[in-house]
């Protein structure tokens, strides 16, 4: 038996249900997101798809927009099996791309715009790019990259109307132009096999260089609908981009909001001022993004807030949101919904699903259950919580340490070129995450943190993440974050970088003796650092720079 509890592998022998049964055109179809494009546009044609600034485009209008990018990539040369990079923040050539792209039978490589011209001009050489559309906002980094590279790439310039700076020129062809020159009578591809790629993504590489991650039409499909089932999604959702487009492509929203004939609200710029603006003059009832929007939220000045009247709702991952930010939030009239996941299994892969009864526990108490990383997508076959040397379930006490493993059509086809990684990763016919978790008596996951991030001090084991959470406990703390800081002693002890707030009076001595009230003592950092700290485009905070950084203070003690 599996862990989830089923046979695999049966195989049942023939009979009357294995003749004359076949596999045909009129039976069976690949699963693949581009379909939902196709018959919401023909649905809602005057529906408002896009909305961008000034820029309104129907369904009707995005349908023929993403026809012709499809229909001008293949005259540029783009055969299927290609590859397709874009730059460019949340703006309407990014969304198309996500259509237009896999329509011309290539796989989409959204860049990630905040790195550095070398990983750039890896990730370009590594996926093969053939062309590239590109922002003029960064035609200065990718002018860069291209000078690192071997191939010949076509480059096409997206010339924003909101950016209000100089529009550089890398091409010879703008984006506009590409559009206005195409086939309007070209026919676009769909898969022959929702096995095949759709989507290329690169991993963040914080010990080298970053993986590609493939992802195939069907888990495409499948995540953007699981989606739709984990929020309860109805029809015409108003989706607001605080999330960035190119991680995970968007967590599937750029297909799940058109599953649900629903309004693409793009921002240039993720801002406090701009999210309000949105919330009220657009009638926004989605979003998504990392905690560090949450704190942008709570944590706005008076001059930037805006009333709105609708329920919000905002789907949040990348790190167990503290349940101190939950409660602010919550106060906003915004309800939560958290998520976890990683680029490998297309975003979201679990989801802390709401009981009705959890509304009458206090808050604090209700918080805490919403920070929990809980139960598999509906879409997700398979997620445990395993001894990754025996490869067997932890009990589901609530405090044993596992490893959490996912099986199933949302995990990626594999990382490109890396046998050797997706040996790794698939070992045991599991994803192996490299989180650490416990399994609750109810099923619902907890992460405790990364492997690399638990600090073993005098023996025992401290989570990050349960430390960071007593941290944000504290009134005077934005944002906190703890790893582990060499100890002669102890051999390792937490430390903990802290972002105050404005004018907070707080000292290193006042956390500690916060922590001492919150955790065992052994539990409270011995080291508190101020300032700033470091994160990623998708708002995950660097640790491996807080890492060396801890270890670096021992020399300068």
């Amino acid at each position: 038996m599996t862990p989830t509890g089923f046979r695999t592998g049966a195989h049942p022998p023939a009979s009357a249900y294995e003749r004359d049964l076949d596999r045909t055109a009129a039976n069976h179809a690949p699963l693949t997101p581009l379909t939902f494009l196709e018959r919401t546009a023909s649905v809602y044609p005057e529906h408002v798809a896009v909305v961008h600034g000034p820029t309104r485009h129907t369904y009707a209008e995005l349908n023929d927009r993403c026809r012709r990018l499809a229909a001008g990539l293949a005259g540029l040369g783009v055969a299927p099996g290609d590859t397709v990079a874009i730059m460019a923040p949340n703006i309407p050539p990014l969304l198309e791309a996500h259509y237009g792209v896999p329509m011309a039978g290539a796989v989409l490589n959204a860049l990630n715009y905040r790195l550095d011209a070398a990983s750039i001009a890896f990730i370009l050489e590594h996926g093969e790019a053939t062309v590239l559309l590109a922002d003029s906002e960064f035609a200065p980094v990718l002018r860069e990259a291209l000078a690192q590279t071997t191939r010949s790439i076509q480059v096409v310039d997206i010339q924003d109307d909101a950016f209000r700076g100089q529009h550089e020129r890398l091409g010879s062809l703008t984006y506009e132009e590409l559009l206005a020159r195409a086939d309007p009578a070209f026919v676009p591809y769909l898969p022959a096999d929702e096995w095949q790629a759709i989507a290329l993504n690169y991993t963040s590489g914080t010990t080298g260089n970053p993986k590609g991650v493939v992802y195939h039409h069907r888990g495409a499909h499948l995540n953007a609908v699981g989606n739709v089932l984990v929020w309860g999604m109805g029809h015409h959702p108003v989706y607001l981009w605080t999330l960035p487009m190119f991680h995970c492509n968007g967590w599937c929203f750029p297909w799940t909001i058109v599953l649900q004939a629903g309004t693409h609200v793009c921002l240039r710029r993720v801002e406090a001022g701009t999210i309000f603006a949105a919330l009220a003059e657009e009638r926004v009832t989605h979003l998504c993004g990392a905690p560090v929007i949450m704190g942008m939220l709570v944590n706005a000045p008076a001059a930037e807030r805006r009333p709105f009247a609708q329920t919000v709702r905002m789907m949040t991952a990348a790190s167990a949101p503290p349940a101190a930010v939950l409660e602010k939030v919550e106060a906003l009239g915004i309800e939560v919904t958290h998520v976890y996941g990683l680029t490998e299994v297309y975003g979201p892969a679990t989801v802390c699903a709401f009981h009705e009864a959890w509304r009458e526990l206090p808050a604090a108490e209700r918080a805490s259950r919403l920070a929990r990383q809980g139960v598999r997508y509906p879409v997700l076959e398979g997620l445990e919580v395993m001894d990754p040397a025996t490869m067997e379930p932890v009990p589901a006490d609530g405090a044993t340490i596992g490893e959490i493993m996912m099986r199933g059509h949302d995990v990626m086809k594999g990382y490109l070129k890396n046998p050797e990684a997706n040996a790794t990763a698939f070992a045991g016919g599991w994803f192996h995450t490299g989180d650490l978790a416990v399994s609750h008596p109810d099923g619902y996951v907890e992460i405790r943190d990364r492997s690399k991030d638990i600090i073993i001090s005098g023996g025992e084991n401290i989570s990050s993440i349960e430390v960071e959470g007593a941290l944000y406990r504290h009134p005077d703390v934005l944002e906190a974050a703890v790893v582990a800081r060499p100890d002669e002693t102890w051999g390792e002890s937490p430390c903990a970088f802290v972002t105050l707030r404005d004018g907070s009076t707080v000292t290193a001595a006042d956390i500690i003796a916060h922590c001492r009230r919150e955790l065992a003592h052994f539990k409270a950092p011995r080291t508190i650092v101020f300032g700033p700290l470091p994160k990623t485009s998708t708002g995950k905070v660097q640790k491996f720079q807080l890492r060396e950084r801890a270890r670096s203070l021992d020399t300068q003690d």
